[in-house]
């Protein structure tokens, strides 16, 4: 049975990134670093899963699971979209 993703906290995401606090919340919102899981009412961390597939490849990272260099699906191709 595979073991339960861990919540890291900011302090160690910080540490394992290298990234700044702001650095974070910029790429969060710019979609190309994994989003914050709500702990409680007061507490947010991220699943260590996602935190070590942005270190594996963080340039081509996307929240959305997509790779930038994979050309789009044939159904996510809209009309008038380039191939």
């Amino acid at each position: 049975m595979p073991e339960p993703d861990k919540i890291l906290r900011m302090r160690t995401v910080l540490a394992r990134t290298g990234l700044s606090r702001s650095t974070i919340y910029r790429k969060m919102k710019d979609g190309t670093f994994p989003s914050q899981v709500r702990i409680s009412e007061h507490c947010c961390g991220w699943r260590e899963s996602e935190i070590n597939r942005w270190i594996d490849d963080p340039v081509h990272y996307r929240e959305d699971g997509r790779n930038r260099t994979n050309p789009p699906k044939e159904s996510e191709v809209t009309e008038g979209t380039p191939r």
